[in-house]
């Protein structure tokens, strides 16, 4: 490293040439500095950063997990991350250098935490998040441990309570109670009827229904990212799909872009929010009388009704844009019992052996 007099602006610069989290060497150059010592006092810092951080406060070290991480994630995981560890992270941690954080620590924290009335997923989410970063710290910057491994974890991996869907009845008196509102009823009818995503079916565009042949095209999700509408690559690998409609599915969206001569190619059909399907949801199940249930629960509606009309896990993955294990996973309760027949056929080849 070096500071130098940039002749051609008047101020100073910073050469540095360092090694990445990767191994790789690069070489920068930090220029625009008024004064010398302004210069210094950043090739300090850089130097700090470079040789382990352990001096650095969380906040700050919460920048450098930053520049490391965001260049690797979709903007919307990252809006989500950066929403968790400011809100709930940060508040507690900011202050406290990286080497003196310690797992009574965040044992402190993980009470605090229990006590701001979050559901359990949710406070675990949050602790995974905490130990991510410090598993980068450890990784990459030579802190020595994760603290957060010696506190153990608090919350709960899946949510405690029962799973909701709606059966084809319930749902049947659902869409009739919101049916003088075309355009969330549509929107209803495609999530129960294909297990699409909610940020999947919003990103729908005119260039995403293929009724040739019966297919909607997934190959984006939508979120609302800073006051601003975002299309974003799918989930996962797995959600990149084409999912085949039931002719009657595709006979009221064809008749609904009918009614929207307007719309062009590129533009949402479903031009809201979540935030609309979830009040329109409550009140047609109000209604409805039918019993309340999440907008992601039409996923699993639709993934109930797959499993009694007995289609198998594969198929309901390849139809959900999840994995096999995902499915058999989430929905196991759901499959029926193979044991019996199993015991029944074992049974059969014990009588055979006997005589």
């Amino acid at each position: 490293m070096s500071v130098n007099r940039d002749l051609k602006r008047g101020t100073w610069m910073v050469q540095v040439r360092y090694r990445d989290m990767f191994g790789v060497w690069h070489k920068t150059t930090k220029r625009g500095f008024k004064t010398k010592s302004e210069a210094k006092a950043w090739e300090a810092s850089f130097r700090a950063r470079m040789d382990g951080m352990l001096d650095m406060v969380f906040s700050q070290f919460y920048e450098v997990y930053a520049e490391d991480m965001r260049p690797h994630l979709k903007e919307s995981t990252w809006a989500t991350k950066e929403h968790m560890i400011r809100t709930k992270i940060l508040p507690f941690f900011a202050d406290m250098k990286m080497r003196d954080i310690r797992p009574a620590d965040v044992v402190r924290w993980e009470n605090w935490l229990l006590g701001l009335d979050l559901s359990p997923t949710y406070v675990r989410t949050i602790v995974n998040q905490l130990s991510a970063i410090m598993n980068h710290a450890v990784r990459f910057y030579r802190l020595p441990a994760n603290p957060v491994l010696a506190a153990g974890k608090v919350g709960s991996k899946r949510p405690e309570q029962e799973m909701k869907f709606w059966t084809p009845e319930e749902y049947r008196l659902f869409s009739e109670s919101v049916a003088d509102k075309p355009d969330v009823y549509h929107a209803y009818d495609i999530m129960y009827f294909t297990g699409l995503r909610v940020g999947e079916l919003l990103a729908l565009t005119p260039a995403s229904i293929d009724l040739d042949r019966s297919l909607i095209l997934v190959r984006g999700t939508y979120q609302r990212i800073k006051g601003k509408d975002t299309i974003t690559s799918p989930k996962t690998k797995h959600s990149v799909r084409d999912v085949l409609m039931p002719d009657f599915l595709r006979d009221e969206l064809a008749d609904y872009l009918v009614t929207r001569p307007g719309l062009k190619a590129d533009e949402r059909i479903f031009a809201f929010t979540a935030h609309r399907l979830r009040h329109e949801m409550k009140r047609g199940a109000e209604a409805a009388g039918v019993k309340p249930i999440r907008i992601h629960d039409l996923r699993h509606s639709h993934a109930a009704l797959l499993i009694d009309l007995g289609f198998s896990a594969q198929a309901i993955a390849d139809r959900l844009g999840h994995s096999t294990v995902e499915v058999t996973s989430t929905y196991s309760h759901l499959f029926p019992s193979v044991q019996q027949s199993l015991a029944a056929a074992l049974n059969e080849v014990g009588a055979a052996h006997e005589r």
